[in-house]
């Protein structure tokens, strides 16, 4: 199921579902206050930065990313790049909760004509983990598997409001050639209700949920975005040293601009990217809580210098690292791939100029063309067929 860009109607929708949530959630003080304190930029800064960028600048002159973006994309992300900076996380918490995201999800699907959902999905609540199912037939037994970890700076986000990008996964993967394709995604606890080592647990948790249901774990890839992409790392390097657990690793692994370093000196703030270093040392503190340290491995993978860990968590089929070249954690992304190849594993890199972070996943809702929305997609796709056959 690929639906089509994200439409004005569409935001409108989203808002009305948004708005009881926030109340209901957020308190109908803590949402008026934030409401108000974005009076200014929505009625002065935002149109004015954004006039002034696309009309009255030239091409040459704007920022990468925006000379790239259409006029939605540019529109949009300046938004994001507010509410990341400026909104607390209990606000942010609830713009990705199950009650905005699966809503505003069948709203979608009946825009495009869908009346029911084309694959297979349910909730996997256990009690060391859940986390959503997704299968192309569920009569039959998955070929492959595809384990995935959102991203949300630990703080927000939820795999309801990814499922309309773990659909398309799974139908791209069916297309490429796969008999069953399957998918499942983490729901692990958001910080301040958990703080590390919690979702380093639910997620090695989750993975004993999957290789339990492919005895093969070479037909497993494992992948995340941003804070997902880290906790699959902390998984791999917690695996390699697991002598019980070696012979479980994936197939491959394909990393969406990982937060490889929880606290770095090594991020800064691009004219570009809607993250800023002052937001991560915020969300990183506050999942590294006060008992582990930023400079632990299994919190911060990038930490990890040692190649012949490295060597023992890489996936049989290697790694695949998609970033943009205007992340503000670019810097470390590039360090810790550099590590990965120094370790003669396999290790494939796209490096999206004049991108931003995570991409691939904002692509499928902002691009206008079917091809742009699943660029990110395919190319992963592409990448598992290549490596796990």
């Amino acid at each position: 199921m690929i639906l089509g860009q994200i439409a004005y109607m569409d935001i409108v929708v989203f808002l009305i579902f948004l708005t009881p949530q926030l109340i209901i959630h957020a308190g109908l003080w803590e949402t008026a206050k934030v409401g108000i304190q974005a009076l200014p930029f929505l009625l002065g800064r935002l149109p004015y930065q954004f006039i002034k960028e696309q009309f009255f600048t030239s091409r040459h002159e704007r920022t990468p990313f925006v000379q790239r973006a259409s006029l939605f994309q540019d529109f949009v992300i300046r938004c994001v790049r507010y509410a990341f900076a400026k909104m607390p996380s209990s606000i942010g918490k609830v713009f990705f909760s199950k009650g905005v995201a699966l809503p505003f999800l069948r709203f979608r699907m009946l825009r495009h004509g869908y009346l029911k959902y084309p694959i297979h999905w349910q909730e996997i609540i256990q009690d060391e983990f859940q986390g959503l199912w997704f299968i192309a037939d569920n009569r039959q037994r998955p070929d492959i598997i595809v384990y995935y970890c959102h991203g949300g700076g630990f703080s927000m986000g939820s795999s309801y409001f990814y499922m309309e990008f773990l659909f398309a996964l799974v139908a791209l993967l069916k297309d490429s050639g796969y008999r069953n394709p399957a998918l499942f995604a983490l729901e692990y606890t958001l910080v301040p209700d958990a703080v590390y080592p919690t979702q380093l647990h639910e997620t090695i948790a989750g993975y004993d949920y999957v290789t339990s249901i492919i005895k093969d774990p070479s037909r497993i890839c494992v992948g995340g975005d941003s804070a997902g992409a880290t906790l699959i790392l902390s998984m791999l390097l917690w695996i390699s040293d697991q002598p019980d657990y070696r012979e479980r690793l994936p197939g491959l692994a394909t990393m969406i601009s990982p937060w490889a370093m929880i606290i770095s000196d090594k991020n800064r703030n691009t004219p570009s990217d809607y993250l800023s270093s002052d937001s991560l040392k915020l969300y990183g503190s506050q999942y590294v809580g006060p008992s582990a340290s930023p400079n632990d491995p299994l919190v911060s993978p990038g930490k990890c210098k040692d190649l012949r860990k490295w060597a023992r968590a890489s996936p049989s089929g290697g790694w695949f690292f998609l970033f943009g070249s205007e992340e503000v954690l670019g810097p470390e992304t590039r360090d810790l791939i550099a590590i990965c190849q120094m370790t003669g594993a396999h290790v494939d890199v796209h490096e999206e100029q004049g991108s931003i972070h995570a991409w691939p996943v904002a692509t499928l809702f902002l691009s206008n063309t079917g091809e742009a929305r699943t660029s990110g997609l395919r190319s992963i796709v592409k990448h598992i067929r290549r490596r796990m056959g």
